[in-house]
């Protein structure tokens, strides 16, 4: 299917995978009574009186480091402009995606965020470089010297990528709240370590891959996220589409294959010394069924750690949460940075 699917135009693609969901959607409709039979499936999925994960959502695309790069807001679209007016936005919560570094996925779970807070502080999410689909007017690379020169599309690049969007598009000031899937929460680790004078107010970890990544089932088990997303279609919301679209993508899924080869290289020791150091900044969300982080690694870094807030899932959330628990997940996370919130 996928191959196929990679020589049709992208509306095309578009098209074929909304319909895909919908006959999904509609046959769990017939199974839950008549009430429902009659309601259309995007309203359905949606929060009772919402408007859905696209509403007043922003989708830009940008170069940085000299990788097209896709930015998901919610909220203020220029924080240097609003940082200027009269209500200033207090904190700016960050996501940093797994990998693939899609933000589409992130959608639902970043409107629910947004939406629990009153939209009263900016959720964002930026893509890892490389790791989207460009438009028709922009090219992959604006300068192919020097994202080769600097590695953009591996694992040090795209630390150094983060910081060099921050740098640009974020007023120093500003708070930050950073929320890291995976991948993205060595990444924010990283970001905390070179960059001491970041103002993180807190650093939710969510599912964190950052230790002993090639001695993790996951990497003799690997199920492409392609099929993954596309055999989960019908548990999923329509946000989801155009990112799994990026992920057919030939260019999109060669970067993110030669990130990952890169983490099971350098993913190794875990960073105890930056996790001391901010310790009570750090909030760590493990998976009990999670093959990228094998339980045992809770169980370790609990015993390393016994006074950090870490936790283990109860609820049976899988790695890609993204996929099928995006609003659960949304919720809880709310909950947790509540206080932190609370006394800005």
């Amino acid at each position: 299917m996928v191959p196929t699917l990679g020589r049709l135009p992208v509306k095309v693609i578009t098209s074929l995978l909304t319909n895909f969901l919908r006959s999904q959607a509609l046959k769990r409709l017939s199974c839950v009574g008549p009430e429902l039979c009659g309601a259309d499936p995007v309203d359905v999925m949606c929060s009772p009186g919402s408007g859905g994960p696209g509403e007043d959502a922003s989708v830009e695309f940008v170069y940085c480091r000299g990788a097209i790069t896709e930015l998901l807001k919610y909220g203020p679209t220029d924080l240097h402009a609003a940082s200027k007016g009269p209500n200033p936005p207090k904190m700016l919560i960050l996501v940093i995606p797994g990998n693939p570094g899609v933000v589409g996925f992130y959608k639902t779970y970043m409107w629910t965020l947004y939406q629990t807070f009153i939209r009263r502080y900016p959720v964002w999410a930026v893509s890892h470089a490389g790791h989207c689909m460009p438009p028709e007017t922009y090219d992959m690379i604006e300068d192919a010297s020097v994202t080769e020169k600097e590695d953009v599309f591996g694992l040090d690049g795209q630390i150094e990528h983060k910081l060099a969007f921050l740098r640009k598009h974020v007023p120093r000031d500003t708070n930050l709240l950073l929320i890291g899937h995976s991948i993205g929460c060595y990444i924010i680790l990283e970001m905390m370590k070179r960059d001491p004078e970041l103002k993180v107010v807190k650093a939710v970890m969510l599912f964190p891959t950052i230790e002993r990544m090639a001695c993790t089932p996951q990497e003799r088990l690997k199920v492409g996220m392609v099929r993954l997303a596309l055999r989960n279609l019908y548990a999923s919301d329509t946000s989801i589409i155009p990112a799994t679209i990026s992920l057919i993508n030939v260019d999109c899924a060669a970067n993110g294959m030669y990130m990952g080869g890169q983490e099971m290289r350098l993913v190794v020791e875990r960073d105890n010394a930056t996790i001391r150091q901010h310790l009570s900044k750090l909030i760590f969300y493990y998976g009990a069924t999670d093959h990228w982080c094998p339980v045992q690694y809770y169980h370790d870094i609990r015993k390393d750690f016994p006074e950090g807030d870490i936790r283990l899932c109860e609820r049976g959330f899988r790695h890609a949460f993204v996929l099928d628990a995006g609003e659960e997940m949304g919720n809880m996370t709310a909950e947790w940075i509540f206080n932190d919130l609370r006394t800005l």
